[in-house]
């Protein structure tokens, strides 16, 4: 990845890309390398700039963001950033699912956008924090699956160490490195190696597919 981080924006609405471009122009690391107005054309503009990032708005018309970020996920062409209005978003989970490593809200000021823009774009995960707390609610009392063990994830567990199914508790509820490493009595380093290690051996790219499974299969219940 070079230092610049190039950027594509998708929203069906003009005033909000350009609003966007405005806000990004300034910021000498960042670089918008196109705009679209639908899903389809985000597809097509991502596999023509493979930008580094991609601001991407769930209800458009042609192909919605969920369905273009499964495509481009699934495609490597970038991660994707979730734009969502929060309160009418019904879409959240879906889009996780879709493979989004973050979520920003519409009405977001500009030195977040920079911010979450740059996490994503350097490999984190990102939530705003009103997000994770939706996230962390409708998720704290799933369904029991049908199999009785945590759904399609069912098993995973048994692949981590006790300290690392700690962590994974931990990322469930939403808590930092740091905050781990508090809560733990352990070093910021050593939460770092167990972070990595367990997104190796669940098969998940970010905190973000880390927390799916942790409250999918009951571990942040210490089911």
């Amino acid at each position: 990845m070079t230092d610049t981080l190039r950027v594509l924006l998708v929203d069906d609405q003009p005033i909000i890309r350009s609003g966007f471009a405005m806000m990004l122009s300034v910021e000498a690391d960042l670089e918008v390398v196109g705009e679209a107005s639908t899903g389809r054309e985000a597809l097509e503009m991502a596999e023509e700039h493979r930008p580094d990032v991609i601001v991407m708005d769930v209800q458009m018309p042609v192909m919605d963001g969920i369905a273009a970020t499964r495509e481009i996920v699934e495609r490597d062409l970038g991660r994707v950033i979730i734009l969502t209005t929060f309160d009418s978003d019904s879409y959240l989970f879906d889009a996780l699912q879709a493979g989004a490593s973050g979520f920003l809200l519409k009405n977001a000021e500009a030195d977040q956008l920079v911010d979450a823009l740059r996490a994503v774009g350097h490999g984190h995960a990102l939530l705003a924090p009103e997000v994770t707390q939706r996230v962390i609610a409708q998720m704290a009392a799933p369904q029991a699956p049908a199999d009785g063990g945590g759904g399609r994830h069912a098993g995973v567990l048994s692949q981590l160490t006790d300290r690392e199914l700690d962590v994974l508790r931990l990322i469930g509820a939403g808590r930092s490195n740091t905050e781990i490493a508090q809560d733990l009595v352990i070093g910021a380093a050593t939460v770092k190696t167990h972070v990595s290690s367990i997104f190796a051996k669940l098969q998940v790219r970010d905190r973000v597919g880390a927390v799916i499974i942790a409250h999918e299969t009951g571990a942040v219940r210490g089911d």
